[in-house]
Order: C-alpha cells, then sequence, then structure tokens
C-alpha cells in the first residue's frame, strides 16, 4: 500500500511546494507516496463558507470552527487507526523516533491551524495529536506539515538512494551527526582530518563517535544528559 498523507489546509494551492522538488518530489512523481490536500471551506456550509469565528470568552482574533474541521476530517476519510495530527505550537516537539513511526505506518492526516487555532473541542473528539517543530509561532501550520512530511518522506522504501544514509543522522542514536569532509583535501588552509583519510575504518568510527558525542555536548546539553542517562551503569544490591 502506497504512503499517503492528507493535508487540510486553508491554501491548497501551498502544496506540493518544496515536497514537489529533489528526493520528495521525484519519489511523489514515482509514486513511491502520495499527496492530497483538501481545502477546509469545501466543509463550510454557509454561502460565504465560513470556517472560523471569535473566541468564546472574549480576545483578539478568529478561531476555527469545530463543526467545520470536523466535517473537512470525516469527509477526508481514511482507517480509523490513521495518525491524525495538528500542526501547533503547543504540540509535543517533533522527534526523529517520532517521524520513524509515522514513515512506518499508512501515512497520516493533518489539519494546519490558522488564526488563534482551533476550537479544543475538535481536537478532542477526533483524537488530534497536536505536533510542534519548536518554541515559536508561525503563520499557520502549512510549513510545519510540509516539514514533518519531508522528514518522513525521505525514510520510505526506495527514497534515498542508499538505505544506510538514513542510519547515520543526527538524532538516530541520540546524538548530533559527526562532522563530514570532501575534496579538496585542502581548502584556505583547512585539511580533512588525517584519520579520515587512513583507511583504518575502527579508529574512524573511533573518531566519528567522539565527534558526534562532543558536539552534542556542547550544542544540545539536553540530547546529552538524556544519553549520558542511558550510559550510566543501575545501582544493584545483594539480594
Amino acid at each position: 500500500m502506497t504512503w499517503r498523507a492528507t493535508v487540510l489546509t486553508l491554501f491548497p494551492e501551498t502544496f506540493p511546494g518544496p515536497l514537489g522538488v529533489s528526493l520528495a518530489g521525484r519519489a511523489l512523481a514515482a509514486g513511491l507516496w502520495a499527496l492530497e490536500t483538501r481545502d477546509i471551506r469545501d466543509s463550510a456550509t454557509d454561502r460565504h463558507r465560513s470556517v472560523d469565528d471569535t473566541p468564546a470568552g472574549g480576545g483578539p482574533g478568529m478561531v476555527l470552527r469545530a463543526d467545520v474541521v470536523a466535517a473537512a476530517i470525516d469527509a477526508a476519510g481514511g482507517a480509523p487507526d490513521r495518525p491524525k495530527l495538528l500542526m501547533s505550537p503547543r504540540g509535543r516537539p517533533l522527534t526523529q523516533s517520532r517521524v520513524m513511526e509515522l514513515a512506518a505506518g499508512p501515512g497520516p492526516l493533518i489539519v494546519c491551524g490558522r488564526f488563534e487555532g482551533v476550537d479544543q473541542r475538535v481536537i478532542e473528539a477526533r483524537g488530534l495529536e497536536e505536533i510542534s517543530l519548536g518554541d515559536y509561532v508561525l503563520s499557520g501550520g502549512e510549513i510545519a506539515a510540509m516539514a514533518l512530511l519531508d522528514a518522513c518522506v525521505r525514510l520510505l522504501p526506495g527514497v534515498m538512494g542508499t538505505a544506510e544514509s538514513g542510519a547515520e543522522e543526527s538524532f538516530s542514536h541520540g546524538l548530533l551527526e559527526y562532522p563530514h569532509y570532501t575534496r579538496p583535501q585542502a581548502f584556505e588552509g583547512r585539511p580533512i582530518p588525517d584519520i579520515l583519510l587512513s583507511g583504518d575504518h575502527a579508529k574512524i568510527a573511533a573518531w566519528r563517535r567522539a565527534e558526534a558525542e562532543a558536539l552534542t555536548r556542547e550544542r544540545r546539553p539536553d540530547l546529552w544528559a538524556a544519553q549520558a542517562g542511558q550510559k550510566a551503569p543501575k545501582n544493584t544490591t545483594d539480594g
């Protein structure tokens, strides 16, 4: 079965955008995955195709209506166990492990929020999983949805030229990726580290691991703390 993504958005013309080029675009053209975009406004019931209203309790902005979003989700159909996602700055941060889970499934349905957000009742009623790309706010969920889909699509069978390409990347083993080098051997007085030209694969692997650990310690202390916790020996007592 082809991995299929369905995106519910107020701006379907945004897609495929970057997903139509490079790895994702070639895979889309080859039928390795499928992308369906649906306009949330098609589920509006009035002649103005209204999708939002003022926040209950007052406040600025507008909120996407529960009935309209629910109708759009229901119209999209799909298997009951299909992941239903809402791109939201208050969601759980997207991780590589979650990307791998999504890539191994049938493909998600993604709701792209706008304005002040989506009525909480439809989030609960349709079991939407809120996902965030980081601690910042975008104008809408479309760009975030593209990032999530790109991360998933590149892991699908046949998309990357070499399956091993996805195995040694940042976050694959809880660490940031080690530095990479290629020709020329010297660039503005900076040579490729000698160890990488030695042909000693064991020493190269050890160097790469050490570099990955050093980068992670420096740039992502949260990841390093988790990595260190995994390494820490468990306390044992004599029974």
